[in-house]
């Protein structure tokens, strides 16, 4: 998978869903909480939707993304590096006020590595938050199924498992990779994070609205989101 080559896909994605916008936005930004002056670091910010809100706020962005295509339009928000990651190779240390990953962190193999990347360019008692999609849907097996009434079932996977599933993305496929809740949690401990906030959202109405067969599964999980603070 070359991440680089999926900007089109991407965009047409946020184009076709509102749910980014109404979702998982929101809940990125409340977590984070940009304050004025202080300097955030977006970690695959895409198109930059993330550091335009935390620049609105009178904050500056920082963004890091693999994709030209996409660095080049998060530009006009902040300063973006073209860059993989882990490590940051490209931020100092005590650099940033807070980091945040937005349907990033599931995409990233190592995961202890930005942890402590993470940590190593925040300031002390900054903030790290994350949205992700909930792991018990991350992993390997895991998989909606609509029934011949059109109503649509959840098969949960290999929990347990530490492994990784190929989802379609355009004409080519997205690696997700699952980790279990206590393996994410002891992971941002082991590099200095303290837990803040912890957020579990499943469907919302206006996702009902849209998709009727959604109905009924108000208590499934879909987004995890998360709040740390690295020690002063």
């Amino acid at each position: 998978m070359e991440w680089s080559s999926l900007a089109g896909w991407w965009l047409d994605e946020l184009a076709s869903d509102p749910a980014y916008e109404e979702e998982v936005l929101p809940l990125a930004l409340r977590l984070l909480d940009p304050q004025p002056v202080k300097t955030y670091l977006d970690v695959g910010c895409g198109e930059g939707r993330v550091m335009k809100s935390i620049a609105e706020r009178g904050a500056e962005a920082v963004g890091v993304d693999v994709s030209p295509e996409l660095v080049e339009l998060a530009s006009r928000y902040g300063k973006v590096h073209l860059a993989d990651v882990p490590p940051f190779d490209f931020m100092g240390d005590d650099a940033v006020d807070g980091v945040v990953l937005v349907l990033v962190l599931e995409h990233i193999r190592d995961e202890e590595h930005v942890f402590a990347e993470a940590a190593r360019v925040t300031r002390p008692g900054g903030v790290l938050a994350i949205v992700i999609n909930h792991p018990v849907w991350t992993a390997p097996g895991s998989t909606p199924i609509q029934d011949s009434t059109g109503e649509i079932l959840w098969r949960p996977g290999e929990y347990f498992s530490t492994g990784w599933s190929d989802e379609p993305a355009g004409g080519a496929t997205i690696r997700f990779h699952h980790r279990t809740m206590s393996r994410l949690l002891n992971s941002a401990a082991a590099a200095g994070w303290a837990l803040e906030e912890l957020v579990e959202e499943g469907v919302t109405a206006a996702q009902i609205a849209r998709t009727p067969a959604l109905r009924g599964q108000e208590h499934i999980p879909r987004l995890l989101g998360a709040r740390w603070r690295l020690a002063t």
